[in-house]
């Protein structure tokens, strides 16, 4: 397959998911559990007092390196490094941003490795390399958001991508975990990283059914994040929760007219980051699936886009006081698309790596084989 675009984009209905999960396993454990999604029924929703009535937006479209396995350890600290000087480089002149947003894979890449390869390479958060970039974080006072496979401790075996929401103490304020793979699409294999919907019952369990549709209160606004594309399910319920900025990370397979109608749908700002042309991704072409990073208003209006597919940052203000001052939860009229809703199947049930993880790829095609409810 020449890039991964062409992977992502086999089906109507592709892409990957990222929601919340408690950024400490120990304090998500203890948390209240929520026996229902919290939704304000009067049509506002929860924030905290604001920092400053406008903000700066910096999202980089960044290359994407897939680590080799025979050097990994010396790959993922190139692989930071660069992340951490696009970091300085944002800084170096002109506008400084208040929350800088990379792709999902900025320290790992992609690549069709197995379960046991990444669980030698997935990182920690908090961890390693999520200390140095909080360093930068620190430095340059500013929000840093980032994806990463990821591996953690109350999840042996489990392949995990993880978008972390940093805040500019160099704390992890979030861990947004992938919400869904799509399945039943690709020519014999599957996807295996582990997802909330594949898991949802213990993940339920263990954090709540807030963190399922998750909202990420800062003083720079209400903050969501997500890899999914083509669910505007998923971002409608981000809304009615109280989502006011929409993070939508990609690296290779995306729609523009998605990423806009998440915000035209919900008026919300929207942003969608992708790769760059990665001339040093082995086995893709070098502008696999490149470009597009947009900035969206909360009317789709573009407020800013990449020119060209290669590494830049692209930037926008968010005048947050002035928007929030007449947001409200999106107008649905539920009451008559519920039954509808609730009398949906889904072509695959949850919980499906709750007792088994596939090995790589083609076990998991062979796993899921036969799991089909259609």
């Amino acid at each position: 397959m020449s890039n991964r675009r062409d992977f992502l984009t086999l089906g109507a209905a592709l892409g990957a998911g990222a929601l919340l999960a408690q950024s400490d396993p120990a304090a998500a454990l203890n948390a209240p559990k929520t026996s229902a999604p919290t939704v304000d029924p009067k049509g506002g929703y929860a924030r905290v007092a604001l920092a400053k009535p406008a903000w700066s937006l910096g999202v980089v479209q960044s290359r994407v390196r897939a680590v080799e396995m025979r050097s990994y350890k010396r790959e993922i600290k190139e692989n930071l490094a660069h992340m951490l000087k696009l970091i300085d480089s944002a800084f170096y002149y002109g506008g400084k941003p208040d929350l800088l947003f990379f792709h999902e894979f900025p320290i790992t890449g992609w690549r069709k490795w197995t379960r046991a390869e990444i669980l030698k390479f997935a990182i920690e958060i908090p961890g390693e390399e999520t200390e140095a970039i909080a360093k930068k974080a620190r430095e340059y006072g500013c929000y840093i958001v980032f994806g990463s496979y990821a591996r953690d401790r109350d999840w042996p075996n489990h392949v995990l991508s993880i978008t972390a929401v940093m805040g500019p103490d160099g704390q992890i304020l979030d861990k947004h975990w992938k919400a869904r793979n799509i399945k039943g699409v690709f020519p014999g294999f599957e996807l295996f990283t582990t997802t909330v919907y594949d898991v949802l019952d213990r993940y339920v369990e263990m954090y709540g059914w807030d963190n399922v549709v998750p909202v990420t209160q800062t003083p720079l606004g209400n903050i969501c994040t997500s890899s999914i594309q083509r669910e505007p399910e998923l971002f409608r319920a981000m809304a009615m929760r109280g989502a006011e900025i929409i993070l939508r990370t990609a690296s290779g397979g995306f729609n523009q007219m998605d990423i806009q109608m998440t915000s035209v749908y919900n008026q919300v700002y929207t942003a969608v980051c992708n790769n760059a042309v990665s001339p040093v991704n082995a086995g893709f072409f070098d502008d696999a699936g490149s470009g597009g990073t947009t900035i969206y208003g909360p009317r789709g209006d573009v407020l800013s886009e990449a020119q060209g597919k290669f590494e830049q940052m692209i930037s926008a203000t968010i005048p947050i006081e002035q928007f929030r001052a007449s947001k409200t939860q999106p107008l649905v009229h539920m009451d008559m698309y519920m039954p509808v809703f609730a009398a949906y199947r889904n072509k695959y049930g949850p919980n499906l790596f709750s007792d088994y993880q596939p090995t790589d790829l083609n076990d998991a095609g062979r796993y899921l084989k036969d799991k089909s409810r259609w």
